[in-house]
Order: structure tokens, then sequence, then C-alpha cells
């Protein structure tokens, strides 16, 4: 019997990386950059208002030394409506401008500022030339030919300068960067249209079985539907890959053959379900011998101990073997077949996340084989601690049920020597997916 950690050590020897290809931003997220992609130009490209308001010279109203020792004084006024309006007449020569135009965002009109001017001003806007400041419209009393300020500003404040953001030569994002929302919205700021990534690899999803009929049929006595197909093509498109679902192979060995030939050459990834175990499984591996080498083993787990590895065709496609059982084809899945999507993603660490937590009932585990036990993690809301729910694995419960398999969010790995875990214990959690 093989190990889990052998068993890996061989699947992540013929991991290969596809080519990166030049894609669409657009159709880059969530994919790793293959390159590194610096600004050729500032972004802002121009000094523009970070607010709404009127752009003015800092000094024209007064600026830190004019208004600032009386800033106490104006708040108090602002709060009083009117009065603020009255005080600031008062000392027009020094807070009021005029205004002598606007500038909406986008303009293309250059516009110079005379000193002891205003000009009104919107977010995004260019600032007119000869500004160094835009004095929110909150802070006066939004006047159309003449604005009075209530606050000062000093020089730059709300103003976003020439290449705040970045620089020209610096980099907007690195290589083996996972691009997110951000990552694509800083592409089409420094003006990249398209980008150089890893792609997702191309997995094939084939199921085999006389028993099975495809999910718009009617069953018949002895038969079932087709639900691995479905279900292994969903965890290949959760783990990143590009997913081609074949459904049903099934007819003559040749027909058979010429199925999964032509599929394997479109292919960096084939997930064959149902060809282990079982007096059929060994008619659908003479089909397999011929196209490759394929290796049925047991490996030192549960469930899921049956299963099968190997490559296929010219160009030596990792194929995995799972048996019909779903829970144990989605555990083979999440053990060794993700770990090698997320590896040829160009991803440095194929595997989950791990944390430890805390059980809260009894599980048991098969002695010399580690256990995968679906489980519901959770969070203690005064300490923060995981804790987690075996949904398996307790004295009796079934191992093979589908439903407590949707119903967990994580999976407990109990190490080959232990049999017995207790309430309390602390334990390896790989972390599935977050519930709502």
């Amino acid at each position: 019997m093989r190990s889990v950690e052998e068993q890996l050590e061989l699947i992540t020897q013929v991991a290969v990386t596809p080519e990166p290809v030049r894609i669409a931003i657009a159709n880059a997220l969530g994919l790793m950059s293959a390159e590194e992609v610096q600004a050729n130009e500032p972004l802002p490209g121009f000094p523009q208002a970070a607010i709404d308001g009127y752009a003015v010279r800092a000094v024209d109203i007064g600026g830190e030394k004019g208004l600032a020792a009386r800033r106490p004084a104006l708040e108090a006024e602002a709060e009083e409506g009117a009065a603020a309006q009255e005080a600031a007449s008062a000392n027009s020569v020094e807070r009021s401008l005029p205004v002598v135009g606007e500038v909406p965002a986008g303009s293309r009109q250059p516009l110079r500022l005379q000193p002891k001017q205003a000009v009104r001003v919107y977010t995004g806007a260019p600032l007119p030339t000869l500004a160094d400041a835009v004095l929110p419209l909150e802070w006066t009393d939004r006047g159309r030919k003449r604005v009075t300020a209530l606050r000062p500003v000093r020089s730059g404040d709300f103003v976003r300068g020439v290449g705040d953001d970045i620089q020209p030569g610096d980099v907007a994002v690195s290589s083996g960067t996972v691009l997110t929302p951000a990552h694509i919205g800083l592409l089409a700021a420094v003006g990249r249209s398209k980008v150089l990534v890893y792609p997702r690899p191309r997995v094939t999803i084939i199921s085999y079985g006389k028993e099975l009929v495809d999910i718009d049929k009617e069953t018949g006595l002895g038969q079932v539907y087709d639900v691995n197909s479905y279900a292994l093509a969903a965890a290949a498109k959760e783990a990143g890959a590009d997913v081609h679902r074949v459904g049903l192979v099934e007819g003559e060995p040749r027909r058979i053959r010429e199925t999964i030939e032509t599929h394997v050459a479109r292919s960096e990834i084939v997930v064959i379900s149902g060809a282990v175990g079982g007096a059929g499984a060994a008619e659908i591996r003479k089909v397999l011998d011929q196209l490759g080498d394929i290796d049925t083993t047991r490996v030192a787990m549960h469930p899921g101990s049956v299963q099968g590895f190997g490559v296929l065709g010219e160009s030596r496609v990792p194929t995995f073997l799972v048996p019909s059982n779903t829970v144990s084809a989605l555990v083979i899945f999440e053990v060794f077949v993700r770990p090698l999507i997320r590896l040829s993603l160009g991803k440095r660490i194929g595997a989950r996340r791990v944390v430890r937590a805390r059980a809260l009932n009894h599980i048991e585990s098969r002695p010399g084989r580690r256990g995968y036990i679906r489980a519901r993690l959770m969070r203690d809301a005064e300490t923060a601690d995981y804790l987690v729910e075996g949904l398996g694995g307790a004295a009796g419960a079934p191992a093979h049920l589908l439903a407590g398999l949707s119903q967990a969010n994580a999976i407990i790995r109990v190490p080959e020597d232990a049999t017995d875990i207790r309430p309390g214990d602390v334990v390896d959690v790989l972390f599935i997916t977050q519930r709502n």
C-alpha cells in the first residue's frame, strides 16, 4: 500500500505549467501574471481635483497664516448658518474670491487661474494652471459668482498630484501575482489591454459504468444517475480549471478508445470516474493500457483507497482513475487532482489552507490509513479559536453518503497512527470553503 506522500510525489513530478498566453485583461481575473508590468506614464497624468469644490491659490484665502488662528471661531460661525455668512462678508477682502469659470471632469480646455480668483471644479477635473489647492464645497457658501471660504486650505490640499499613485517605471503588477479586481483596474489604469498569464489547465471529466445513465433520462432497475461527472467537473472548475465534462462513454472498446484518445489530445489533465474497482473497471482499463501507462494501486487513506494514476497519449497527459462512489471520488480529487491543477496554474503551493481546530465530537479513523473526514468548521465567538464538528467518522456512521459531504465546509485530516479523536483534541483541518 502506497502512502499519501508517495502518491503525491508521483503526481507532482508530472505537473506541467502551461505556456503563458497573452489575453485581454477582462478575462484575466484569478489567473497568475507571467510578466512584470511597468507603468510608462505617471498616474494621475495631470493635477486633478480630489473632491468637488473650488480651485484656488491657498495663499489667496489666507492659507495657514491667514485663517488658522481664527479656525475655531469660523467653525462655530459655520454651525450658526446665516451668522457664518455675515461674518464671512465682513472679511470678504481676505476670504471672498470671484468665481471665473467651471471645469468638469474630462475637460480638455486649458484654463489659467489668476491671483485672487477661484474656479468651480468637480472630482477628477484637471486643475487650472497656478491653482495649488481645492477648497471643498462644504467649506464654502457655495457661491456661483463669488465664493466665500469658511475654512482655509494649504497648498496641495485635496489635489491629486502628477504621479501620486504611480510614477513612470513603477511596477504595477509583478510576475507571479494572482490577478484580483484591483490588479485588473491597475492594468487598465496604466493603459494595458492585454497581459501575459498562465492559462487555466484544460481538465476533461469522463464517466464510465454500465449502470450509469445521464440525468436527463429515466433510470431503470439497477441503474443510477451519472453523478460523478457533474460533481467532479464542478470541483475542477472551483479549483480554477477550464473544464470539459464529456459525461458517459459507452459502446464497443474501439469506440471508447477513440473518444478518450480524442479528449486526451485536448487536455492537460484527465479524470475518469468508474475506472477502478469491479469487473466493469477492468474492461476500461484494458482500453487505457493501449493509450498509455496507468498504475492502479491502493493508497493508505480513506475514503478513496483504491485509485489509479498515470499518463496517456503522446503528450503524456496526467490521468486519474477514481471510483464510482462520489464521496471517494471527491476526496481523491481534493487530495491529489486539485493540487495538480493549482500547480499547473503556476501556484507555488497546490495544497489547501490547513488550520488547527478543536474537535467537538468523537471521531473514529481506520488504523494505518490517513482519514479525510467531512466536517463543519466554525470559530468560537469569544476566543476566536477554530472549532470543528465531524460529519462522518463517528462509530457506525456511513462514510459514503453524499448529503453529508454537501453540508461540509472542511475536511478533518486524521494521521495514519490516530484511530480515536475525542472531543477537545486538536486536529488538522483543510479549509474547503466559507459557508454563509
